[in-house]
């Protein structure tokens, strides 16, 4: 019998895009529909009574684990569909729950397909209660307080309170510590901006992310706009960025 899904993304091309690679390469499912918001998601939920919800995490207005601490019960398997950064995500395997990170590989997506196959309808299936403690006191906020960054021997855990600012190579990210070290990173400067506390870091340009709560020591109109970090590093501030940016520190 086919495990009926549903898919919630905000991105209309990325939901149409993971059921179509569901349809092509995963025949135990059959894709109900797709939401593109939590509130979407809610009510397709309550028609639609999914055996496995596809769920991305970061949507603007109410993101993924608002919506699950929303719903007073949870019958169904979630498998989440993020950028989100690795060191949360390592607690979801040791939780019997699954997650693709974007761009999602086939194989992948079969691997999860197979897992929520194997425990669902199952006592290893989390019920309602226990998703909803796993992410208040897992993922929230602890989460945002570190980052990680993938490396040829696995992976380097950073602080937020370590990191002094990330700035785009192309589609990678260096990220520059307060020690002076220096880390490069495959994934692009955007998921940062995504994902980081943002009660810590602030875009201040395309190419800039600063930590301001710990390492911003001035704002600068002298040569231009600038942010002076505790270093002594001086980075640019857009135009673009500069109103939002001066509302931001100002509310400190």
């Amino acid at each position: 019998m086919k495990m009926r899904a549903l898919i919630v993304d905000d991105e209309e091309n990325a939901g149409k895009n993971l059921e179509l690679l569901l349809t092509n390469y995963c025949s135990e499912v059959t894709v109900l529909d797709i939401a593109d918001s939590a509130e979407d998601a809610r009510a397709k939920i309550e028609q639609l009574k999914p055996d496995v919800v596809f769920l991305d995490i970061a949507m603007p207005g109410e993101d993924g684990f608002s919506l699950l601490k929303s719903l007073p019960e949870r019958d169904f398997s979630v498998v989440f569909t993020t950028a989100y950064n690795e060191f949360a995500l390592k607690a979801f395997k040791v939780n019997a729950i699954d997650y693709l990170e974007k761009p999602i590989s086939i194989e992948e997506l079969q691997n999860a397909v197979d897992k929520v196959r194997k425990i669902h309808g199952t006592p290893e299936q989390r019920s309602s209660k226990e998703l909803k403690s796993f992410v208040e006191e897992v993922l929230e906020p602890k989460a945002l307080d570190r980052i990680s960054i993938p490396t040829r021997e696995g992976y380097m855990i950073l602080r937020s309170e370590d990191i002094l600012h990330l700035e785009a190579s192309d589609n990678y990210t260096m990220i520059y510590l307060a020690s002076g070290k220096r880390y490069l990173s495959s994934k692009n400067i955007k998921i940062y901006e995504q994902n980081l506390d943002p009660n810590v870091f602030y875009r201040v340009h395309k190419s800039h992310i600063i930590n301001v709560k710990d390492h911003l020591k001035e704002f600068s109109r002298l040569e231009g706009n600038v942010a002076v970090l505790s270093t002594g590093k001086v980075v640019p501030v857009s135009r673009r960025k500069l109103s939002g940016f001066l509302q931001y520190i100002n509310s400190f």
